[in-house]
């Protein structure tokens, strides 16, 4: 690895070429490096890792909640978000390659502030405060098997975190990310010694039930809100950049550009990412519909009180491996949150913003990372109920959220940004059905105000 390594927004030095102005839409076929042997690692790598961010404290705290009120009857929405966890994610990921640059770098490029600013502050507040509320949902599981008191447990996991993104490499970061991934297949092990009546799982899983009450819809608006979260967003854009630096691309002119071939890896490797985080989803709200419902334990506030409640119902193991599964996912999707929070303000301003750039190479944005990070253990500090605070970010990316993927949409559609790696009309047809379901999201989460 070089020592020094240009960023997302590169400043003038001599091993740096500037970028030139962006042309009428002909993209550089750059190949890729090593396609083979990146072929299968990208699969089983960076989509799965969004994937797992996807399923963060704060969703299993969702989704474990809606077995308990709702019992299976509520499986069928893994399937059915799955379509839209996927295109949203591929949208960026294209961007994210096409472009060279990360998904607030081509929103500044071609959107007016008054646009921009907006989207943007929307998205910081929803990061900053999942990533709070999943530093509490860290604490309250590891609180189970260590006796410390919640303030010491978040500071030291915050202080952790923080310590992996400033000095671990981006490979380092990558690969522990990966394993990470793995541990929520803790999941399938907690629902399968649930032992839940295959019967009514086929019933849930094949027959969408809908119940028109403000309980319901609120759930089902969450269930959404937390599957289609706009970090995942910015991360899936600035990871493929990443990407392309670790392949030597340092600079703009280099990274502007990709194949079909790599286009098809990526769509890929998001299938299978996508499928993980739907298949984890699912087992959650499985393994508490199966129990905790069935024992009338229906009011279940956070995922740590959802794995206490197991044990005795489903066995010390069903609930051992219910929080093993949030504590591993809260060291995978925390730093993604700050990290992309990061990202996207260095971008705006125009700050240096990149994993592989040392911390003297960009002292602005590890210290933006840092002070996400510590704004978000501060929240922890006040007495913010972790729920309540979820309920908030919600509220924020539930209007944060739908503008964004528009625009997403509108620029993988724009021949001066894509060339002719504009989408194709399935993608688009696709797309536009998980907008309009967003927007629907949105809309419905205010009318459960009024129920």
């Amino acid at each position: 690895m070089r020592d020094h390594w240009c960023s997302t927004f590169p400043e003038p030095r001599s091993e740096c070429t500037l970028p030139k102005a962006e042309n009428d839409g002909e993209q550089s076929e750059a190949p890729s490096r090593n396609p083979k042997r990146r072929g299968l690692a990208r699969s089983l790598g960076l989509g799965v890792v969004t994937g797992a961010a996807d399923d963060d404290c704060s969703a299993i705290g969702t989704y474990a909640s809606a077995g308990a009120q709702f019992g299976t009857s509520l499986l069928w929405t893994a399937p059915i978000t799955f379509p839209m966890m996927f295109a949203v994610v591929y949208l960026s990921s294209k961007l994210g390659q096409v472009s060279g640059k990360g998904l607030f770098h081509v929103i500044k490029d071609h959107y007016s502030s008054w646009v921009l600013w907006p989207t943007l502050i929307g998205v910081l507040v929803g990061n900053t405060i999942e990533a709070a509320a999943d530093l509490g949902g860290m604490a309250a599981a590891l609180g189970l098997f260590v006796p410390l008191p919640a303030p010491v447990i978040v500071s030291g996991v915050a202080l952790a975190i923080l310590a992996l993104q400033v000095w671990g490499s981006y490979e380092t970061i990558r690969n522990i990310f990966r394993w990470l991934a793995l541990v929520l297949f803790a999941y399938v092990g907690s629902a399968l010694l649930a032992k839940p009546d295959p019967w009514e799982v086929l019933r849930g899983t094949l027959v969408p039930t809908v119940q028109f009450s403000g309980e319901f819809l609120s759930i089902l608006v969450a269930i959404i809100g937390t599957s289609l979260s706009a970090y995942l967003y910015t991360w899936q854009s600035n990871v493929e950049v990443e990407e392309k630096i670790q392949q030597g691309r340092t600079t703009l002119e280099e990274r502007r550009g990709t194949t079909q071939g790599d286009l098809r890896r990526s769509r890929n490797d998001i299938l299978i990412g996508m499928l993980f985080s739907n298949i984890i989803m699912y087992f959650i709200i499985l393994s508490t519909g199966a129990t905790l419902h069935k024992a009338g334990q229906t009011n279940i506030d956070t995922a740590a009180q959802a794995a206490e409640a197991l044990r005795p119902i489903a066995g010390d193991t069903a609930g051992i491996l219910f929080a093993v599964g949030i504590i591993a996912v809260g060291f995978l999707a925390v730093p993604i949150m700050t990290t992309g929070a990061a990202y996207d303000l260095c971008q705006v301003i125009g700050w240096k913003s990149s994993l592989h750039a040392r911390p003297k190479e960009a002292k602005k944005f590890y210290a933006v990372i840092a002070g996400f990070t510590l704004v978000a253990v501060v929240l922890n500090f006040l007495g913010f109920n972790p729920m309540r605070a979820l309920v908030y970010s919600g509220i924020v990316q539930g209007f944060s959220t739908p503008p964004l993927l528009l625009f997403i949409l509108l620029m993988t559609n724009n021949r001066k940004i894509m060339g002719d790696k504009v989408n194709t009309l399935p993608l688009n047809i696709l797309s536009w059905i998980t907008v309009g379901a967003i927007f629907a999201a949105t809309a419905g989460l205010v009318a459960s105000w009024f129920i």
